[in-house]
Order: structure tokens, then sequence, then C-alpha cells
């Protein structure tokens, strides 16, 4: 049995853990409310331009934009996942990770190749662990989402589906539904299809849509297209670092209440064995007076 000085170094140490993860927690509700408001804040934007792109993906315009058109025989595709930087996040990295780990696995089951993306340190890492290529990068991007950073490392996949180096691109990250649940998800980015845009509330038309493009249909569809999916990519990471946020704030209170926890289980344990003490010196004071008279 652990004496009455080790149980006490174990309670200290208990404590001290525990004050770091209550810190901890407090600081993520604080980050999570923040992030929370920048994802609500871009999501009227993503649904807008989603509707505008899905209408103009079922025009009849004279000029079909790359990001429209299938590609096949490349036998590659491209892979763009966000994760975390930081851990102690719960299970939302081993989530997204175990999805993409399946993925890529198909893919390689049918003789397909991965070129690959990784948006934070968690996924570069796994990303290194399983021998995928990383064909560009983005960490260390804080609190704050920046579409100036991201541009460069997302121009690299969709220049390659535009060359034909890569079949299809696809985007794979934590979707924030609310302070306890966190979606991982997979989906296909280019070419853009008609599951691209069945998230699009709109009603039925017995007629489809046509625009009048000025100064050309190619001036703008390029330029509409191009903000569609640097629009999506910001999301997605909007998404992520709300859900990073959230994860991490449950995860630490999880860990304060299971400190808490562990502290009274110790403190029983102290008590008991201060009383075992205290009883074998009486007893053994007792038995020395007996002895003597």
């Amino acid at each position: 049995m652990p004496s009455t000085k080790e149980i006490r170094g174990k309670i200290k140490s208990v404590q001290n853990t525990r004050k770091i993860t209550k810190a901890m927690e407090m600081v993520a509700a604080s980050k999570m409310r923040k992030a929370q408001d920048r994802m609500f804040a871009a999501r009227p934007y993503g649904d807008k331009i989603r509707v505008i792109c899905s209408h103009l993906a079922r025009a009849n315009a004279d000029y079909k934009h790359p990001f429209l058109v299938k590609h096949e025989g490349a036998k590659k595709v491209g892979l763009i996942m966000v994760t975390t930087d930081k851990g102690l996040a719960g299970a939302l990295n081993t989530n997204i990770q175990r999805q993409v780990l399946h993925r890529v696995k198909e893919w390689d089951a049918a003789g397909i190749k991965v070129d690959a993306t990784a948006i934070g340190n968690k996924g570069l890492g796994f990303l290194t662990r399983l021998n995928v290529p990383v064909v560009s990068r983005v960490v260390q991007l804080g609190d704050h989402p920046n579409l100036d950073r991201l541009i460069g490392a997302i121009t690299v996949q969709i220049q390659a589906f535009m060359e034909g180096k890569v079949d299809s691109v696809h985007l794979a990250y934590s979707r924030f539904v609310n302070a306890m649940k966190q979606e991982p998800v997979i989906e296909q980015l280019l070419p853009l299809t008609e599951n691209s845009f069945a998230g699009v509330e709109e009603p039925a038309r017995a007629y489809s849509w046509d625009y009048l493009y000025e100064p050309d249909a190619q001036t703008v569809l390029d330029e509409l297209l191009k903000r569609y999916v640097e629009g999506l990519i910001y999301q997605a990471v909007a998404e992520n670092m709300a859900s990073e946020q959230s994860a991490r704030m449950v995860a630490m209170k999880a860990a304060s209440d299971n400190a808490k926890k562990l502290i009274g289980e110790l403190q029983l344990v102290y008590n008991k064995t201060r009383q075992a003490g205290i009883t074998k010196e009486i007893t053994e004071i007792v038995g020395g007076a007996a002895a003597v008279s």
C-alpha cells in the first residue's frame, strides 16, 4: 500500500492537471463562440453562390467550364484534407483520418493513386505516415481561416485537375453540427456535378435557367466557379475550426470531471491509509502498555 506522502503527491499532481484542463476548457469555450460566429457568417455566402452555380450548371451555355467536365484516364485523384494543427480535441482528427484511410484503401484497390494537400499539422503527419504524396500544405493557420494562405495550396490541386493530371479532387473535413457533434465529411470538389448541388434547396421548376453574360460566358464562369471552389474550401476550414474548439471544450470538460473524480478516490484512499496508520500506532501503544503492566 502506498504511503500517505505518496498519495498526497498524487493528489497534488491531479489537482494541478485539473487546473490546466479547466483553463483550457474555458479558453476553448471562448474561442468556440468566435469560431461559430465566423462559420455562420460564411454560410449564407456559400449557400448563395451554390445556388447560382447550380443554375449555371443546368443552363445551356455556349461555354463549358473545365470544372464541369469529367476527366477519365489519369487514374489519379486529388485529396484536400483539413485537420487541426493541435491535439487535445477528442476524436475529431481520428474520425476524419479513419474516413480518409478507408477512402484511400478503396482507391488503392481500384488502382487509383492519390496526390494530397494537407491543411493542418495533424493531417500532414497522418498523410506522411500513410505514404501518400503531399503536393502542397498549409499549417499553423491559427484561429482565423485565411483565404490568402489557402489559395496557394489549393491552386496546385485545381491546376492539376484542369491539366488532366487528376480525374477528380475531393475535400475531407469535419462539418460542425453542434457543440457535441462534429461530422467527418469527404465530398467531391471537382468536377462539379449534380451531386455537388444536392444540398441546394430550390423549388422544382419546369424550365431550365438561361443567362445573358456580360462581357461573355467564359469570363463570367471562369471567375464565378473559381470563387465557388475557394468559397467551399474557406467554408470547410471555418467548419473545421468551429468543430475543433467545440471538441476541445468537450474533451477538456471530460478531463476536468475525471480529474475531480480521481481526486475524490485518492482522498478516500488517503483517509483510509491515514486511519490504518493511526490504528496501528494505537494498537502498538496499547500492546506495549499491557506488556509493561
